[in-house]
């Protein structure tokens, strides 16, 4: 049976992709076939081969499947800025009409398990009204939600939860990010995001000096995503 979910975050620069790829290595250590989307990114590098983002580049190195670049990252803006506000400089509409195809095609390809990440936090603005929110609930998948472990985390995963309930979506798992490792009474955070959030903690990351895929996929448990 394949999986699908749509990967978000607290917040932005709190590790989504890291753990992303961590999720995809532990996939494929289980001899699961994975796939990934970007489907859109800021801060892409001019290469011979056309923007290139670091964060989708990471995915596409843990995706079993022969995937191209542009299947997993579609749409790419130079400027290290909000997506809506890189996509509007260069006249290029950003909407969940151009970035569902893409991603539907994605998932279309049949992996075992295949992961969706989104931009920064859930509200994230696309073109006029919509948000990158809009497009998880087009693809209807269930939601891993990044908490990046700081102070003030606690209010932010809860309020990324509710809002991901309240657009009808399920959350079908969270990860902790250690980020900031001498975060203050680190543990009883830790305990009180796991008594307050509705869906089980699929691992718990370390502050990793080399935050490798293989090296993140050590802390983390998919089992918890089946058994939900």
């Amino acid at each position: 049976m394949t999986q699908a979910y749509f990967v978000t975050g607290t917040d932005t620069e709190i590790g989504k992709t890291t753990i992303a790829a961590g999720l995809l290595h532990a996939a494929r250590q289980q001899g699961l076939s994975t796939a990934a989307a970007k489907p859109v990114a800021s801060g892409c590098m001019r290469t011979a081969d056309g923007l290139r983002n670091d964060d989708a580049l990471a995915l596409l190195a843990q995706c079993s499947l022969p995937l191209r670049y542009d299947e997993v990252n579609p749409l790419a803006f130079e400027p290290a800025i909000a997506p809506h506000l890189a996509a509007r400089e260069v006249g290029v509409k950003l909407d969940v009409a151009s970035l569902l195809p893409p991603v539907r095609a994605i998932l279309a390809k049949g992996a075992d398990f295949s992961l969706v990440e989104g931009a920064g936090g859930w509200r994230v603005p696309l073109a006029g009204e919509e948000n990158l929110s809009d497009l998880a609930m087009a693809l209807g998948i269930p939601v891993i939600l990044v908490v990046g472990v700081r102070l003030g985390c606690i209010n932010h995963a809860l309020l990324s939860a509710e809002a991901i309930e309240r657009d009808g979506l399920r959350l079908a798992g969270w990860v902790a990010n250690i980020v900031e490792p001498k975060t203050s009474r680190l543990e009883d955070n830790l305990a009180t995001l796991s008594e307050r959030l509705p869906a089980p903690c699929l691992g718990r990351v370390p502050h990793l000096g080399k935050a490798t895929a293989a090296a993140v996929a050590e802390h983390l448990n998919l089992e918890l995503l089946a058994d939900w």
